[in-house]
C-alpha cells in the first residue's frame, strides 16, 4: 500500500508512543493499521494510544502555561457514545469528577472521531461547557458575559429563556449525527461556583460576583495520528488572573475595573494614578482569597511561571522539542516579574495536538 498522509501521521505517531512508553511491536502495530485504512479508510486507536496521545496534546499546547501536570490527565474514553442522552450523561459525569468538590482533576471526554467522509458523529456547540449568557436590555445595556452574546441570542432562537441575571448559567447544545441539534440546561448542582469576597475590603462581596471552579474547554478538535476528535471536551484548573484580570477586568468581558476603582475612591479620569493596575489587583486578591477559602483548586501567576520553567527543564532532559505561543503563555498580569516573561519560544504546532473549530453552528454538516 502506497502510504497516505493519514498512514504517514498514524506510523509518526506509533513511532513516538511506542518510544516514550517503552512498548515493543512498532511496525506490527504499523502493519495492522495499514490493513485498516486500506480496508476502512481511517483506524481506531487502542486504549493506550488514546490516553498517552490525549497526553501529548496537552504537552504540545503552544498556549497553555500548565503543562508541567501533562502526565496527570484523566482519559475517558466516550468513543462509542454518539447519542444525545449518552453524551449528555457522559458530560454530566465529567462535571462531577473533574470538579471532585472543589480538588480540580485534569480530565478529557473522547467521543468518536471524525469520519473518513467528514461527518461527525457527536458535537459539541458550546465553547466552554460552563458559561454564564449575555443579556441585552431594551436599552442597548448587556448583562453577564459579552463573549457569549452570539451564543445566548442562539440559545434563545432554539427556546431558552434564562433568568437573566449577570451569572446566569447557558444550557448545553449538542447535535449527534444527522439528528436536529439537542439543548440542556446544565443541572445547577452540576456547576460548582464561588462567591467572590476580599479578605481586607468588606465592600466587595455586595457587588455579587462570582465565578465557576471548572474551565472545561469543549469545541476544540483533539488531533492524534491523523485521526480528529472533534468532540473532546477537557480541563484543567484555572490560573488566578484568568478570571480576575481576563474574565472580570477585561473592557469586553464584566469590565469590573471601573467599579472596583469607583468603590475604592480612586480617580479614573486620568491613566498615571494607575487606578486600573490598583483594581486589578483587588480583583485577583478577591478570587485568590475566595477560591482558597472554598477549598477550589486554582495557581497564582508566579506558581504557574515557575512551574512551566520546569516543564521546560524537564522537555529539555527528555530530549523534546519545546513549542509555546509567548503572546498567551505570559500571564496578563506582573509580566516582567516572572521569569515564563524573558524568554522566546518556538511557536511551531506539532501532532498530537488540540485545534481551534470553528463554530458549530456555523458549518454545513454533512
Amino acid at each position: 500500500m502506497k502510504e497516505t498522509g493519514l498512514l504517514v501521521s498514524a506510523r509518526d505517531f506509533i513511532e513516538k508512543v511506542h518510544t516514550e512508553l517503552g512498548l515493543p511491536g512498532t511496525e506490527d502495530r504499523i502493519s495492522l493499521i495499514e490493513r485498516e485504512i486500506e480496508s476502512t479508510g481511517t483506524y481506531r486507536h487502542l486504549t493506550h494510544e488514546l490516553e498517552h496521545g490525549a497526553r501529548m496534546a496537552w504537552r504540545n499546547s503552544n498556549r497553555c502555561i500548565g503543562r508541567l501536570f501533562w502526565k496527570s490527565l484523566v482519559v475517558r474514553d466516550c468513543r462509542d457514545v454518539d447519542d444525545s442522552p449518552g453524551v449528555l450523561r457522559a458530560l454530566f459525569d465529567h462535571l462531577d469528577s473533574a470538579t471532585n468538590n472543589g480538588r480540580i482533576v485534569p480530565m478529557i471526554t473522547v467521543f468518536p472521531p471524525r469520519r473518513p467522509d467528514g461527518t461527525e458523529p457527536v458535537r459539541i456547540w458550546n465553547k466552554h461547557l460552563i458559561r454564564y449568557a449575555c443579556h441585552k436590555n431594551p436599552d442597548g445595556t448587556r448583562v453577564g458575559d459579552p463573549a457569549q452574546e452570539e451564543f445566548t441570542e442562539l440559545c434563545l432562537r432554539m427556546g431558552w429563556k434564562g433568568e437573566g441575571g449577570p451569572f446566569d448559567l447557558l444550557p448545553l447544545v449538542i447535535r449527534c449525527g444527522e439528528e436536529t441539534p439537542v439543548m440542556q440546561p446544565i443541572p445547577k448542582e452540576k456547576v460548582l461556583e464561588v462567591e467572590l469576597t476580599h479578605p481586607d475590603l468588606p465592600w466587595f462581596g455586595d457587588l455579587g460576583l462570582r465565578w465557576h471552579a471548572l474551565p472545561l474547554i469543549s469545541d476544540m478538535t483533539l488531533e492524534m495520528g491523523g485521526i480528529e476528535y472533534p468532540a473532546a471536551p477537557f480541563n484543567g484548573w484555572y490560573m488566578l488572573t484568568e478570571i480576575g484580570s481576563r474574565n472580570l477586568g477585561d473592557e469586553n468581558r464584566y469590565d469590573m475595573l471601573p467599579v472596583v476603582a469607583g468603590r475604592m475612591g480612586l480617580r479614573t479620569d486620568r491613566s498615571d494614578v494607575f487606578w486600573k493596575d490598583k483594581a486589578l489587583i483587588v480583583l485577583n486578591e478577591a478570587v485568590l482569597h475566595s477560591f482558597k477559602s472554598a477549598g477550589v483548586t486554582l495557581t497564582d501567576h508566579h506558581s504557574a511561571s515557575e512551574q512551566f520553567m520546569k516543564f521546560m527543564r524537564n522537555e529539555e532532559l527528555n530530549g523534546r522539542r519545546i513549542t509555546g505561543d509567548w503572546s498567551w503563555l505570559v500571564p496578563p498580569m506582573s509580566a516582567s516579574a516572572l521569569r515564563v516573561f524573558h524568554r522566546e519560544y518556538d511557536d511551531t504546532v506539532v501532532s498530537p495536538n488540540y485545534h481551534y473549530s470553528k463554530d458549530a453552528w456555523k458549518c454545513p454538516f454533512h
